[in-house]
């Protein structure tokens, strides 16, 4: 039996391949996980050393004499990091990693009460409030969420109990207490939802999983309260059954929704996972950004109306980007319907890939799709910059447990196939399918299309599908050089025939530079289009630009051209023909119409993958660009249209 990785489900027909299965190469996915682990994770050990998160837990047990710091979830941040450096100790026995590992989960232990209880903001004598009596916003069940994530993840990948244990007396202390048919509880901020489900999977207690479940019923009872923001931020004014429309607290109502699938997927709840499919489709037609973005309110970090995705005000916090990814992948393995791979996608190369810095160590917590160049930061989650680390750090770690473990979602197998669902350079060895497989992926996707398939072991009567991107138009199929004709049924490409021992697969993926024009309601991009090629969105970065690119417009008529030799591990950097007009500050905000029309003087526009922006001097940026065919001017009615 192989080690699974963070979801195993039981009860579909799709199972992701675990990290003993697949092994990364040198690829984009690759280099991702490499610099987590010799960079990230060890920046994120200091960090949790200097904000005090570690000393909050050694003061219960008497080895610091510090006080109280940071945010009332800081356990959070230390619970995703030991889920990270679980999954990195699964691959390399580190000893920096390993030490930091041992002697964290040995305070956990101590920390414990004799009642599973373990939270250290309120084990302190000078705690905000008693224990379970802040549901709303204490984040109790939040940070047990991640704790038992985290011993998941330590049992499967290291094959230690020593976490698990900790976790498995929080989670029984939590049944005992919420899961019965006497307690109306549910957590103001989800996401211990879709950790018990995990929990149940690995140990079949079922009281995890029935303790899930009812925390996604009794929600939208409005039990927690208005609180600051109102019921709809918690994602608590009308029960998840009937709820249609995304809303609230994004990252609250994207991992309620992973944990509401997995829900739905180990209860066999088709009424549920409806309601799902209903919350996903309008999600991806109303409330998402281009870059796979969620969440244009930044008061309450919250999704919008429809339609409602104002580029500058973007808030996207990467945490957003990772829940999409979370619950994406769970509605795939729950339909088998590739559709939903596609805003997982977006959001890996675009929202996600932005939130941390080249060097591993700096980090976006909010994702604008402008940023000006005068803009001023009202806090530090709307910062012109990338910073070492937050006062709110739930981002950072959350990066380093995805990309400690992003290799799970590489493939998926099912009797009698395997599916590559997304395309890097890896190792497959796997007896999913009933049967041995073994097969290289090669490709330095998402900056080339070409994907090589190399398959070194697979019986007769195994079916080998490959994931087609709704982006992609066109492809060329070859078999050992010969050109195959196929059908991408369902988003899938199926190699017809058997595949044999030695058997080179070569899918290669028209990749054109897209020009993105947004729906007519989203008024804040009316008169402006965007740049995407294949899964990668680009934007203006003042550093490559010399004209002001706040000044700048493009012209879409002339083909958009990649660079002879410039780029990113992402894509080219690409060359644009435009204009820019000279803003006089002086001119009046505003005039008479029609304004005067100022001159035009043409540009070379320089366009660069989004992930990869803000690893300079901080600078202007703008992903949605105003078009040179626009005037300030409209063409005045004639008399026979006016009303």
């Amino acid at each position: 039996m192989t080690n699974p990785g963070p979801v195993a489900p039981r009860r579909t027909r799709l199972r992701p391949l675990g990290p003993d299965e697949v092994r990364l190469g040198d690829g984009t996915w690759g280099a991702w996980q490499r610099r987590t682990g010799a960079v990230t994770l060890r920046h994120g050990i200091r960090m949790l050393e200097r904000e005090g998160a570690l000393d909050n837990l050694r003061r219960l047990v008497g080895r610091s004499a510090a006080p109280f710091r940071g945010m009332v979830f800081q356990d959070s941040d230390v619970h995703k990091m030991l889920e990270a450096v679980a999954w990195e100790l699964g691959r390399v026995d580190d000893p920096v990693l390993r030490a930091f590992f041992d002697e964290t989960v040995s305070l956990l232990e101590g920390v414990q009460r004799d009642d599973g209880y373990l939270n250290s903001a309120f084990q302190r004598d000078d705690a905000p409030a008693p224990t379970w009596t802040d549901f709303a916003h204490g984040h109790e069940l939040y940070c047990a969420g991640h704790l038992i994530q985290a011993g998941v993840a330590a049992r499967r990948a290291m094959g230690d109990d020593r976490l698990l244990a900790v976790a498995v007396r929080l989670a029984d202390h939590i049944a005992e207490r919420f899961g019965g048919a006497d307690s109306s509880a549910y957590p103001g901020h989800p996401e211990i939802e879709y950790a018990l489900v995990e929990l149940y999977r690995l140990t079949g207690d079922r009281r995890h999983l029935d303790t899930a479940r009812a925390f996604i019923d009794r929600r939208g009872a409005g039990w927690l309260g208005p609180g600051m923001f109102g019921a709809a931020y918690l994602q608590d004014d009308a029960p998840v059954r009937e709820t249609t429309t995304l809303r609230g607290h994004a990252v609250r109502a994207l991992y309620l929704n992973a944990g509401a699938t997995d829900v739905a997927i180990e209860t066999g709840d088709d009424e549920l996972l409806a309601v799902m499919r209903a919350q996903w489709d309008d999600l991806v037609a109303r409330r998402m950004y281009l870059t796979g973005g969620t969440g244009s309110r930044h008061r309450d970090e919250a999704f919008g109306d429809a339609y409602e995705l104002p580029p500058d005000r973007s808030y996207s916090e990467t945490c957003a980007g990772i829940a999409l990814m979370h619950w994406g992948w769970r509605m795939l393995l729950a339909t088998g319907d590739s559709r939903y791979l596609e805003p997982v996608e977006t959001a890996l190369y675009n929202v996600v890939a932005a939130g941390i810095g080249d060097d591993g160590a700096s980090f976006f917590y909010s994702n604008p799709l402008q940023l000006r160049g005068d803009h001023v930061a009202g806090q530090e989650e709307a910062t012109a910059r990338r910073l070492p680390w937050y006062a709110c750090a739930c981002c950072p770690p959350n990066l380093m447990r995805t990309f400690a473990s992003i290799e799970a979602l590489v493939a998926v197998a099912a009797p009698g196939e395997l599916r590559i669902a997304n395309y890097t350079r890896a190792h497959i060895d796997t007896d999913a399918p009933e049967a041995r497989v073994v097969l290289d992926i090669d490709t330095a996707y998402p900056r080339d299309s070409r994907v090589r398939i190399v398959v070194h072991e697979m019986p007769s009567g195994v079916a080998l599908l490959l994931r087609m991107p709704q982006w992609c138009r066109r492809a060329d199929l070859r078999v050992d050089g010969v050109v195959r004709a196929f059908d991408a049924r369902d988003g899938w490409v199926r190699i017809a025939g058997d595949v044999a021992s030695g058997t080179v697969i070569e899918l290669s993926l028209e990749m054109p530079v897209d020009v993105v024009a947004a729906h007519p309601r989203a008024d804040a991009m009316r008169g402006t289009v965007a740049v995407r090629r294949g899964p990668v969105v680009y934007c203006l970065e003042q550093r490559d630009n010399t004209a002001d690119i706040e000044s700048c417009l493009i012209d879409p008529a002339v083909v958009i051209r990649p660079g002879a030799a410039d780029g990113t591990a992402l894509g080219p950097l690409l060359h644009a023909n435009g204009a820019s007009r000279d803003r006089d500050a002086a001119e009046p905000l505003y005039a008479t119409w029609p304004r005067s029309a100022r001159p035009l003087e043409a540009e070379e526009l320089i366009l660069r993958p989004y992930a990869s922006w803000g690893n300079a001097a901080p600078g202007a940026m703008r992903v949605w660009i105003p078009l040179t065919a626009a005037d300030d001017r409209a063409a005045p009615l004639d008399e026979g249209d006016r009303r």
